[in-house]
């Protein structure tokens, strides 16, 4: 009687222990697909919200904490001239500071009107300048 009861003890232990590794390996698995996603492609996402530079910069400056939860971390598409161009940088309109992962066509001339889509990052105060980054010129 007692080597039965030994006997079904070790097999309840020997359950919870599998039980526990499983639970362990599935917690695993789901922390690992968490921490490594996939990181977003603005380029082929749609954009949210089509707006102006002079709308978004004016938005910021009114309440920039209201505009932030709007925009941040948004797709966005904005129209303006460019004031400013880098090799991998334009401004447009002294207002919005479009940052790009790959180089500019040398033919974007200055004063001349785009679309850009790309990711809103935030504001910058002492510039007064809305920040994106991953963008694309839409023509």
């Amino acid at each position: 009687m007692e080597l039965k009861q030994t006997y079904l003890t070790k097999k309840l232990l020997m359950r919870k222990r599998i039980i526990i590794l499983i639970a362990f390996i599935i917690v695993g698995i789901i922390g690992y697909n968490y921490i490594y996603q996939d990181h977003r492609t603005i380029e082929n996402e749609v954009a949210e919200y089509e707006i102006t530079t002079h709308e978004i910069a004016l938005r910021f400056l009114e309440n920039s904490k209201r505009a932030g939860s709007k925009y941040l971390n948004t797709t966005i598409e904005v129209i303006g001239k460019v004031s400013e161009k880098d090799s991998n940088a334009i401004t447009l309109d002294d207002k919005v500071f479009c940052q790009f992962t790959k180089a500019i066509q040398n033919t974007i001339a200055h004063d001349s009107e785009l679309k850009i889509k790309g990711r809103v990052i935030g504001y910058d105060d002492l510039l007064e300048q809305v920040k994106l980054d991953q963008c694309t010129i839409n023509k």
